[in-house]
């Protein structure tokens, strides 16, 4: 393969991001296709001084992984994020140095999102998050990044990981 990959898995919170990269991975290492899994939420969770940014962090934090993944030969990334603009689409091509990027949108219902980040968070910010599904899908909406979707409700995981692998083309049916 010339150059590095980069497939973006995007949706509202409850779509299944993280399910769907966590599969995603173990159905590429069962066909030995070398690549680096990252949910790049983990990569900005803290609570920084005034002034500082956490996404700025995140991405920079991202950078370093992937750069450490690409010494290893990896040139297959794997994202999940909720891409919100194109700025951060650029944020993540940059941070990967991806000559190619497909990002693939995870749609529910906004019912079933919601019921899956109600049981999932379960903290202080449950009802901050729970109502954050509508709006964030709405942003998605507008935003229009995707190359393709994924229906991520009432299908197993793996289902769903293995249809976006194969529309991506990093797997054959």
């Amino acid at each position: 393969m010339q150059g590095k990959s980069l497939l973006i898995i995007t949706g509202s919170m409850g779509a299944g991001k993280s399910s769907v990269l966590c599969e995603a991975s173990d159905i590429l290492a069962r066909q030995s296709i070398v690549h680096a899994a990252l949910d790049l939420d983990a990569f900005g969770f803290a609570h920084l001084p005034s002034g500082a940014s956490n996404d700025a962090i995140m991405y920079r934090n991202f950078q370093c992984v992937c750069k450490n993944y690409a010494a290893l030969g990896v040139r297959r990334f794997l994202v999940a994020r909720a891409i919100e603009d194109r700025a951060a689409l650029q944020c993540c091509r940059e941070a990967v140095a991806a000559k190619s990027t497909m990002v693939c949108r995870l749609v529910a219902n906004i019912g079933s999102m919601r019921r899956r980040v109600r049981r999932r968070e379960s903290g202080v910010l449950q009802e901050q998050f729970v109502a954050r599904v509508a709006k964030l899908n709405s942003i998605l909406d507008g935003a229009r990044l995707e190359d393709f979707s994924v229906n991520s409700d009432a299908r197993s995981v793996t289902q769903i990981a293995h249809e976006m692998l194969f529309k991506a083309g990093w797997i054959s049916q």
